[in-house]
């Protein structure tokens, strides 16, 4: 999300994340004021190889709830925002009392597929990790408007839940329904540029058939 016009009317579609992207060489980076969201609805940081202290100050100035990490980010430095987070958490918790405990920062990791995927890389960020997003490996960080091979993840080992993304469209409600028959742990649908007017901007209209199509032909 880019602009505060858009992101309001997005919000009261409901969608459970609303993504804002920081960084500097994508077309869709966030420079801006958040306008005030439903409090169900988790404003999330997407991320690339960005330095653990800039994250950190993003979030205390966004209020962020997510962080999505689209770059090369080891476990090692998932570890170190993970503790970094936590103190300023509890930096937070000391200066604002009567606010009420803050919910931990979830982490959303982000791994790109193109024709295969060895899963044997995610070994080491189960424990670190609230979920994995599987996208589509292409030319940019993420917004490609291309699909992956959704029968890749059929082979996908774990119980950790994770976001489908990559190219995801209206054309897209009679495969999902098959990708559901995966019994996999989906936990949720990441849309970007398939519903985009322009880089940031989302298409209204779009975007209420297509949650209307999900709910009525794909969720059970």
């Amino acid at each position: 999300m880019k602009f505060t016009e858009n992101i309001q009317q997005v919000a009261a579609l409901q969608p459970d994340y609303l993504g804002f992207i920081f960084y500097e060489k994508s077309k869709r980076n966030f420079e801006g004021i958040i306008p005030e969201l439903p409090k169900n609805i988790k404003k999330t940081g997407v991320f690339v190889n960005e330095y653990i202290e800039i994250v950190v100050s993003l979030v205390e100035e966004y209020q962020l709830e997510a962080i999505q990490l689209h770059g090369e980010e080891f476990v090692e430095y998932i570890k170190e925002l993970k503790s970094q987070l936590e103190l300023s958490q509890e930096l937070y918790q000391n200066e604002n009392s009567k606010l009420g405990k803050k919910k931990a920062i979830e982490i959303i990791k982000v791994f790109s597929i193109k024709d295969h995927f060895d899963f044997e890389i995610l070994n080491s960020y189960v424990d670190d990790v609230d979920y994995f997003l599987f996208d589509t490996k292409g030319d940019e960080k993420g917004g490609n408007g291309i699909h992956f091979n959704w029968q890749i993840l059929k082979n996908y080992p774990f119980s950790k839940p994770f976001f489908l993304s990559g190219g995801i469209g209206l054309d897209d409600v009679e495969k999902l329904q098959e990708i559901l028959n995966f019994n996999l742990p989906i936990y949720a649908l990441d849309v970007n540029s398939k519903f985009e007017i322009e880089p940031g901007k989302k298409n209204i209209e779009a975007l209420k058939k297509f949650k209307n199509n999900v709910i009525k032909n794909v969720v059970k």
